[in-house]
């Protein structure tokens, strides 16, 4: 006579294994897609460099000389009004950035009424990497990659 097959309950060590090798791969999947602290290095380029496209935009519209000043602790941006040196807005860096323009970490690069510019290389290290923005004579800014 047979006796009849008692219905198994619970999971078997193998499919426990496999769940936790699966979670284990999600959560390093996340981790390695996680953010830098502050965002990357070539997206803090980016954002000065669309900030300078912009101060020199500024500086043709209202034919007016425009200056950016760049710190350790970040950059304004200035308007001559009147003769006078006037901060329009103040942006800091990411955690860790350091700005060097031509070996310095402190310069200031004007737009004229024009848009012209003295030719600028603004380099910004965090650690080892690094990223750059040229400023060029005609007021072009680009990201070096």
């Amino acid at each position: 006579m047979m006796r009849p097959r008692r219905k198994e309950r619970g999971f078997t060590l193998v499919e426990l294994m496999v769940v936790l090798v699966i979670i284990g791969l999600a959560g390093a999947a996340v981790m390695l897609a996680l953010p830098e602290a502050g965002g990357s290095l070539t997206g803090e380029a980016e954002r000065f460099a669309a900030r300078a496209n912009a101060a020199r935009d500024t500086a043709i519209l209202e034919s007016r000389p425009v200056a950016l000043q760049i710190g350790r602790g970040g950059y304004e941006v200035a308007r001559r009004v009147g003769g006078v040196w006037r901060t329009e807005a103040r942006y800091g860096w990411a955690e860790r950035t350091v700005p060097d323009v031509a070996g310095q970490s402190e310069a200031s690069i004007r737009f004229d009424s024009t848009g012209f510019a003295e030719p600028a290389r603004v380099t910004l290290r965090r650690g080892d990497d690094r990223a750059a923005v040229d400023i060029s004579g005609d007021g072009g800014v680009h990201v070096v990659r």
